[in-house]
């Protein structure tokens, strides 16, 4: 037997970062072997909490407490309460798996190797999971070379674009992005990624080796891959492990991947070291091995506290990401966002070096009357010369700004292609009319008749009957005033 030392709850050692209160009292009523200790851990929660008042990531717990317990908390006064939400969740996430599920199998039909990651691999797994597996949203994983398929079959598919942008931009950009994120219908939501893990956890090799080691499943009779249990552990750690508990289910995944009984516990350790998850993993596993009597062999947990504690400083850096917000106090919230800043400054490396897509800024013109009274409209054509190579395109337009402080986008395409973005920004809050100057170098192939100039909402919102919502993120309507080509000087 591996000798483990013992874990401190204070800083800086790992039991600081784990759960308490609440969420802790959650967590063990879902993960405590023994049915009457985890039983009564539920009992006390209902007592002390409304289940009302709580937030999603509590919801999520409750959805797999109430799977595991069923009636037998039927004497309890929040029983229908607890039935009802589970119902309520497991409708919402069967709903996302039927929006979803066309667009995977056309994924699949043109040749994609598509795997399930997170809370729909479980599903995958196991059809009867999802009654207490809350999946309102789909992450899937293809290989970098299969990216443009995929994104083609989401944007064939109606499947709109969260941050707002054209589908022509970010074709161009599918390269340099790790994931993003689309949605459909009211309650359709698939996340796309062609790498599992965030910048700040590379490895290339291992980007390799976990589709080796994926294995077959099925979701809705659709031929799909899941990851191998050390690897579904892995992910389930990176993505919820410096989270501070957003969601707290990331744990429970990882103790059914632990209790299917085929972990490959050397290749996960092998995982957690190349990523550079130990601290995470060392928080995660000892907090499941040492408090709710998960069975994580003690060799395991005693190599990935080793590892951990010979990370120096960036192990506090972790800690700090990984402990729950709602035992934040102000220094913890502030030393948190830090650490958490400079996560995302290494998670922003790109994929692959390419020219940057620098936007045209936009700068206040002098005012001038339009060629022609037009009403305001969010798409416009520019004709094109009839000539060929690199030339400057200057575009004057005015927009009727509300009275918000926002950014103001605009795109240039032609047909699939993409070729500039437009932005600017509106500080003040007074809500006027402003007139704005892009200016910028465009490639003309001689062949084409017009560019279209159109503009784009800042982000996107399955509903738009919010005034609020539209004045702060909404596409601006505008006028053209000029649109003039110019040789390069």
């Amino acid at each position: 037997m591996a000798n483990i030392r013992g874990i401190d709850r204070r800083f800086p050692d790992y039991g600081w970062s784990w759960p308490t209160g609440g969420l802790d009292q959650l967590l063990k009523a879902a993960l405590l072997p023994d049915e009457d200790a985890a039983a009564a851990c539920a009992a006390r929660w209902l007592d002390e909490n409304d289940i009302d008042l709580v937030s999603f990531r509590e919801h999520r717990l409750l959805a797999a407490i109430s799977d595991r317990f069923g009636r037998k908390l039927a004497g309890h006064a929040a029983y229908p309460r607890l039935v009802g939400l589970q119902k309520m969740l497991w409708t919402k996430s069967r709903m996302a798996m039927r929006e979803a599920e066309p667009a995977l199998k056309a994924m699949v039909d043109a040749g994609c190797r598509v795997m399930l990651i997170k809370g729909a691999s479980r599903t995958a797994l196991n059809a009867s999971a999802q009654r207490g597996r809350v999946a309102h949203d789909i992450d899937i994983l293809v290989r970098p070379h299969d990216m443009q398929t995929a994104f083609d079959v989401l944007r064939d598919g109606d499947w709109q674009i969260a941050t707002g942008v054209s589908p022509q931009y970010l074709r161009t950009r599918l390269a340099s992005l790790r994931s993003m994120n689309f949605f459909r219908g009211n309650l359709g939501d698939i996340d796309l990624h062609q790498l599992g893990y965030d910048g700040s956890q590379q490895s290339q090799e291992d980007d390799l080796a976990i589709w080796q080691r994926a294995v077959a499943a099925a979701f809705s009779d659709i031929g799909v891959l899941v990851p191998s249990a050390a690897d579904r552990i892995a992910l389930a750690i990176a993505h919820g492990g410096l989270d501070a508990h957003t969601h707290s289910d990331w744990l429970v995944d990882c103790v059914v991947a632990i209790r299917g009984g085929d972990v490959a516990w050397d290749v996960l350790l092998d995982i957690v070291a190349r990523r550079g998850l130990t601290v995470a993993a060392a928080v995660a596993l000892s907090y499941l091995a040492l408090e709710t009597g998960v069975a994580v062999p003690d060799s395991v947990l005693a190599r990935v506290l080793q590892m951990a504690d010979r990370t120096g400083l960036s192990r506090w850096s972790a800690m700090l990401q990984a402990k729950p917000r709602t035992d934040f106090g102000r220094l913890v919230w502030l030393s948190r966002g830090l650490a958490k800043q400079l996560r995302l400054r290494r998670k922003s490396v790109r994929l692959r070096q390419e020219p940057p897509a620098k936007a045209w800024r936009g700068r206040a013109a002098r005012a001038e009357p339009a060629e022609k009274a037009a009403l305001p409209v969010f798409s416009e054509f520019i004709p094109c010369p009839r000539t060929t190579g690199n030339m400057m395109l200057a575009i004057t337009v005015r927009i009727s700004v509300p009275p918000v402080r926002r950014r103001i986008e605009m795109e240039i395409n032609a047909d699939d292609h993409h070729v500039a973005r437009l932005r600017a920004m509106a500080i003040s809050r007074s809500g006027r009319e402003r007139v704005l100057h892009f200016r910028g170098k465009v490639t003309l192939d001689g062949k084409r008749d017009a560019l279209t100039l159109e503009a784009r909402p800042s982000r996107q919102f399955r509903q738009w009957g919010d005034e609020a919502t539209v004045a702060a993120y909404g596409a601006l309507p505008f006028q053209l005033i000029s649109a003039t080509f110019s040789p390069l000087s």
